[in-house]
């Protein structure tokens, strides 16, 4: 009973427009009020506080630092010129282009938004200065977006590790293979799509440009294997690789390729500090409200009420997937991880999935939230960027969601998929 009234309270706050970190932590405060237990409510400050002070949360800011000098400083069009001399000549070409930036950007951001925000301008211009239809072209850049926090670097993940306490390398790792599939998917629907409509391609290979713009971009595909080398060969943590990310951009983007200088900093600051400050709130709050539910034995009684269920390990993963989706058609990302990683880790533990499959499950379940009306922050920000309706941009939408849950169903029900690398790599 106890759960459902915290729970549906929390529902209820954020049915009624309240911002996620203020529904949370007003749960929070008026159960605490309720029960009489005010000597907790002496500890709301510390326990906001340290939430957000863990050593890998850290990473966070300077990897969406590093995202922003990214799309300021000429990185992200050099990245969008290599992908299209590389498949810019196969049918429906700039939506191959489309993914395979993306996949480039994620290797360096770690950050769905600002790969939508970012390079998904860019992406839209040149699709509609070649013609494509604005549905197809806004569909894709929001779905090939979602590439960037399941392959590492991943902001999300940084996050689920500062929660669950599991290794932020592994967890980057455990990322590959489903963000190289994610890929294909996305792939294989453009193809399918561009097949049926006809759409345009380039006449041939031109190798030419295909080392020019390699030459152009070579400084900034680097930047994944600086970071992802860098942790493994031991040079620097994940939280420190943030920073080394953040570094490398700048330096492209001011002394490289010179498109930023040093009166342009200030405004690249203030708009990744806005960022940060959104994240660490909910974050902050959500400290608070885990709590609550530790101090009340929700993860307790729900795990004894999904074991209830079924006593099928299979059966209540996909209890726990479609509890994920339907949150994250109505929370961010963000919001989706904070709130439901104390309550189900536990569950996922008890049935035995390995906490490295879950976490690329969680977060490609967020993922494909972004794309899902009414709260999909991806959907709104490409809706915005392309100008059209949010309803036309999620029906455009519908073949690239299928090839997502596809990979998401694979990620499900095959767990060497995410843990077969890190394994291989750490040797456990």
């Amino acid at each position: 009973m106890t759960t459902f009234l915290i729970l549906g309270t929390l529902v209820l706050l954020i049915a009624l427009g309240l911002p996620i970190a203020v529904s949370l932590g007003l749960t929070a405060v008026g159960f605490y009020v309720f029960l009489g237990e005010f000597r907790i409510l002496a500890m709301l400050p510390q326990r906001m506080f340290s939430a957000t002070t863990g050593f890998t949360l850290l990473a966070i800011p300077f990897f969406i630092l590093a995202g922003n000098l990214m799309n300021t400083g000429g990185i992200t069009e050099r990245i969008f010129r290599f992908a299209n001399a590389c498949v810019g000549h196969v049918r429906g070409g700039l939506g191959q282009v489309n993914v395979l930036a993306s996949l480039f950007f994620s290797g360096m951001s770690g950050a769905a938004v600002a790969d939508a925000a970012g390079l998904g301008q860019v992406e839209l211009k040149a699709m509609a200065d070649q013609g494509y239809d604005p549905d197809f072209s806004a569909a894709i850049t929001a779905a090939s977006s979602t590439i960037g926090p399941v392959f590492p670097p991943s902001i999300p993940f940084v996050l689920f590790a500062s929660i669950t306490g599991v290794s932020v390398e592994r967890l980057f790792l455990a990322g590959v293979v489903p963000g190289v599939l994610m890929a294909l998917a996305l792939m294989g629907a453009v193809w399918i799509v561009a097949y049926r409509h006809q759409m345009p391609r380039a006449d041939h290979i031109d190798w030419v440009e295909i080392w020019r713009s390699f030459c152009g971009a070579g400084l900034s595909l680097l930047t994944p294997i600086i970071i992802i080398g860098g942790i493994f060969g031991g040079v620097f943590t994940p939280t420190e690789a943030g920073v080394a990310a953040s570094a490398y951009a700048m330096f492209l983007s001011m002394v490289v390729y010179k498109e930023i200088s040093i009166r342009d900093l200030p405004a690249i600051f203030w708009s990744t500090l806005q960022h940060t400050i959104r994240v660490m709130f909910v974050i902050a709050a959500a400290g608070f409200f885990g709590w609550l539910l530790v101090h009340q034995r929700v993860p307790d009684a729900l795990i004894k009420s999904l074991v209830g269920l079924s006593d099928s390990p299979g059966i209540i993963l996909a209890i726990v997937v479609a509890i994920l989706l339907i949150l994250g058609m109505f929370l961010e990302g963000i919001a989706v991880i904070v709130l439901t990683v104390p309550l189900f880790a536990p569950v996922m533990e008890g049935i035995g999935v390995d906490p490295l499959q879950f976490g690329v499950i969680m977060i490609m379940c967020s993922m494909l939230g972004l794309l899902t009306p009414p709260v999909g922050m991806v959907l709104f920000a490409v809706a915005a960027i392309a100008r059209m309706s949010v309803g036309r941009l999620a029906n455009a939408l519908i073949p690239y969601l299928i090839g997502l849950s596809l990979v998401l169903l694979l990620v499900v029900t095959v767990p060497a998929v995410s843990t077969w690398l890190p394994n291989l790599v750490t040797g456990q």
